[in-house]
């Protein structure tokens, strides 16, 4: 379904061996370079994102879809490769696979693979095979997802003085997800409980000990979420104390300790409603003589806060279904892709929230090795490219055109 001459494989072997885990400068060339081949012109707009866009002859007849995924990725660059899957790589599914095409299952190594060059090869493909008959279809690339998202921010209008750049009404975001369609995703909040007593010499009845304090506080953090509904999608939140410092001195009562959190988030939480009830647990569970601050780590952008779309939204339907054909039609496994589940890490969907967000592409987080996005043995198999890249194309036919 993709575009003849683009080849999103041959892409993405060349994306990466490309490094863009220092800057990003290099690979939003090599993306408008790719672009302006098939005459499409791009512009760097908010912090370095880059903006394409096509649109029908009636775009406000139909729906204004966005591509997005991010350019940058984590550090250490790992090298390209490309070359027969492992028996990790391959998967107990692939086994299916090999038997019917009777080839060994290729994949490519090296930094981004899967998280996100992959995904951006798919969108890519979707983009420039599409044609629209109604509305309009933009690709939006950021730069620092893996970072502080300061790009999807500005374009989102969620930093100071900014306006929307992109009044979506649809949003498919490229992150590797088995070729499932991935509706919800928890968000992340980090924070700080701050306890401050009176210090004393811990000989004498005296003072307010701040790290004897933390068990109460850590009690709080333990019953938090205690009767908590669960999301249908994204089950319970969950918050997890992950490093405790307190205390200067062996023989000395403590005046302070400060004990961060990690949290994941349900909606309809909000990052400064979990802040203050925290706050209020917490001070409920402390002795009074010894002070209680909440605070959310200062970041320059805000969190990512949990997302969720209706898993019967047109959308959905239609990326899900293009992701069965394709699957079909490229010969993967019949249960590989296509399942409707939420995403297992925070994006920058979730800045897109609630207009209708997906989260689609080739790749996995994880498999039954272990890590892949983010690890040295980061790697996306050929053929799931292929499949992600038709399937993007067939959902922008099918949410696009005339009569849907």
């Amino acid at each position: 379904m993709s575009d003849p001459a683009f080849d999103p494989v041959s892409f993405l072997e060349t994306a990466v061996q490309t490094p863009s885990h220092e800057s990003v400068d290099a690979m939003r060339q090599f993306v408008v370079e790719t672009l302006d081949r098939f005459g499409v012109d791009a512009e760097v707009v908010a912090g370095g994102c880059l903006l394409a866009e096509k649109r029908s002859p009636a775009p406000a007849d139909g729906p204004h879809l966005v591509f997005n995924t991010h350019l940058d990725t984590v550090t250490p660059h790992v090298p390209f490769e490309r070359g027969a899957a492992t028996d990790d790589e391959r998967g107990a599914a692939t086994d299916d696979e090999r038997g019917a095409k009777g080839a060994e299952t290729e994949v490519i190594r090296g930094r981004g693979a899967c998280d996100a060059k992959g995904p951006l090869a798919a969108l890519l493909a979707g983009f420039l095979a599409a044609d629209p008959d109604v509305g309009r279809l933009t690709l939006a690339l950021t730069p620092d997802e893996e970072a502080l998202s300061l790009g999807a921010a500005e374009l989102t209008g969620r930093l100071p003085d900014t306006a929307d750049r992109l009044d979506a009404d649809l949003f498919l975001v490229g992150e590797p997800t088995g070729l499932d369609v991935c509706t919800a995703a928890k968000g992340r909040f980090q924070g700080t409980v701050e306890l401050s007593g009176t210090a004393a010499h811990a000989a004498e009845f005296a003072g307010a000990n701040a790290v004897a304090a933390a068990e109460g506080a850590l009690g709080a953090i333990r019953a938090f979420d205690d009767g908590a509904d669960e999301h249908p999608q994204l089950g319970p939140p969950k918050l997890t104390p992950t490093v405790i410092e307190g205390g200067g001195a062996t023989n000395q009562v403590p005046a302070d300790c400060a004990i961060t959190v990690d949290r994941r988030s349900v909606p309809p939480e909000s990052a400064e409603g979990f802040r203050s009830s925290l706050a209020a647990a917490v001070r409920e569970s402390t002795p009074a003589a010894v002070g209680v601050d909440v605070a959310l780590t200062d970041r320059a952008s805000p969190f990512f806060e949990a997302f969720s779309t209706d898993p019967d939204h047109d959308l959905v339907g239609a990326v899900a279904e293009a992701a069965r054909t394709a699957g079909e039609s490229t010969g993967l496994p019949a249960d590989r892709g296509a399942g409707v589940r939420p995403f297992g890490a925070a994006t920058e969907a979730s800045y897109f929230a609630p207009t209708p967000t997906v989260v689609f592409g080739p790749g996995d987080l994880a498999d039954d090795a272990g890590a892949v996005a983010h690890a040295e043995r980061e790697y996306v198999r050929v053929s799931e490219v292929e499949a992600a890249a038709e399937t993007v194309s067939r959902a922008v036919s099918a949410l696009l055109a005339a009569e849907r």
